[in-house]
């Protein structure tokens, strides 16, 4: 399930990027997230990115052109969209779509943040997914969620925030 870190994922991210762009609105901010964004740590192979919609129905007017590449609704978060790519059932990529006023405080840009300039909280994150990943697919969420909030909560204090749940499902 964990793989060790590949130097090829900011490529991967950038391509995936564009054909957003290409597919959607060549406007939108998009930025790499998640375990493959951060270097040395061990991650599922699965590039995530956070796209920043720029209006309201920034996603709904562009929707059919990216479920015709092969991108679909597939995700039971609830606080904003999030499309998946799974060629031949194999996921390999997760965008989600933020609202624009959702962008500052999405603790999934915070997270990636709070982990690239604070190294033992990435070791941290590291053991909590190795653990979870050890105890089985099924767990694998919710054996690093207790890990995640402590650190997302850490994060977001420092930037004057509240604490949110991080387990939006």
């Amino acid at each position: 399930m964990l793989v060790d870190h590949d130097p090829e994922w900011p490529r991967m991210f950038r391509e995936i990027a564009a054909e957003l762009r290409s597919l959607g609105d060549a406007d939108w901010e998009i930025e790499h997230i998640g375990s493959t964004a951060i270097p040395g740590l061990k991650a599922k192979p699965i590039i995530d990115v956070a796209v920043r919609l720029v209006d309201a129905d920034g996603l709904d007017v562009h929707l059919v052109r990216l479920e015709e590449a092969g991108w679909r609704i597939g995700s039971g978060v609830r606080t904003h969209p999030v499309l998946v790519f799974e060629p031949d059932g194999i996921r390999t990529r997760i965008a989600h779509f933020f609202p624009a006023e959702q962008w500052d405080d999405a603790n999934q840009r915070i997270l990636r943040d709070w982990l690239l300039s604070h190294p033992e909280d990435a070791a941290r994150y590291q053991a909590a997914k190795e653990a979870a990943a050890a105890a089985g697919r099924a767990r694998y969420n919710a054996g690093k969620t207790a890990v995640i909030q402590e650190i997302v909560d850490r994060a977001r204090a420092a930037r004057g925030l509240a604490s949110v749940p991080v387990y939006d499902k």
